[in-house]
């Protein structure tokens, strides 16, 4: 066996159990699925994947194992080698708040990535009627307030350019239109949006500014020196948690309004 390889105690004491049911617990995964292996079992009533946790006494690390593959791909964590360890992928923490943070960030992702979202939509919309123009708006409101949650989920309540974590001035942006949206997946996915401060949306929702594939903030040669002196646009970082997803949506968004295709940063050409 392989020096690097963990191994799950197989049967956990008494505080392990405890700890592990209360890391679940704080993070919203509440409810039980049981042992596995030296493996307890969790998942949530509103995040999408199960989580399993247990320990190697050895080399007292706590291990987390996550089924979700989405959730799996943008949690940005090295894996470890845990070749009992149900689900996708495994992870190893020599702290306990280690734990609490991947279960934290598992459970963001877990609410926001498709089809979380959709599904919730859908839930809340079943029964309500669409005939008239003022009924349309309820769903539509309904839809632009989860998708709105879901934002808030994903990036962790903050503008990614700004650092603004304000709840009143932060917008959910959609990359593509609500209205241009060929259908509800891509209006409900978070890969179609991003949680900007008030004035970056109004620029981005406008054209003015938009980003390049790598994350770079592109200004459009109609943005004035004044507004991009207010929006700092010279000093703001790069977006680097852009995903494959997010990218197709943000070449709609350059195409639609002019920004160069060829183009990683600096001004539209």
């Amino acid at each position: 066996m392989s020096a690097n390889l963990l191994v799950p105690e197989t049967l956990p004491g008494f505080i392990t159990t405890e700890e592990a049911h209360k890391a679940a617990y704080d993070n919203g995964f509440r409810v039980q699925l049981g042992k596995q292996g030296g493996w307890s079992g969790y998942r949530s009533t509103t995040a999408c994947g199960e989580v399993w946790i247990a320990r190697d006494p050895l080399r007292e690390m706590w291990l987390l194992a996550l089924t979700h593959s989405g959730v799996v791909a943008e949690l940005p964590l090295p894996r470890a080698e845990v070749p009992s360890a149900p689900g996708q992928a495994a992870y190893a923490f020599s702290k306990l708040s280690g734990l609490y943070d991947a279960l934290d960030r598992g459970y963001k992702l877990g609410v926001s990535l498709p089809d979380a979202p959709l599904e919730a939509f859908r839930k809340r919309t079943a029964s309500l009627p669409s005939n008239t123009e003022t009924e349309r708006l309820t769903v539509v409101r309904i839809g632009q307030n989860i998708f709105r949650d879901a934002l808030l989920e994903y990036w962790n309540g903050r503008c990614p350019l700004t650092g603004i974590t304000d709840p009143a001035l932060l917008r959910a942006s959609h990359i593509v239109p609500w209205a241009e949206c060929e259908s509800d997946e891509l209006r409900l996915d978070v890969h179609n949006g991003l949680l900007l401060s008030a004035l970056w949306d109004c620029a981005f929702d406008s054209g003015l500014i938009s980003i390049s594939d790598v994350g770079v903030v592109l200004r459009s040669d109609s943005l004035s020196d004044a507004a991009a002196l207010a929006l700092r646009i010279d000093s703001v970082p790069v977006i680097a948690a852009l995903t494959y997803s997010h990218r197709q949506n943000l070449k709609r968004h350059r195409s639609k309004y002019g920004f160069s295709p060829e183009t990683l940063g600096g001004e539209k050409v």
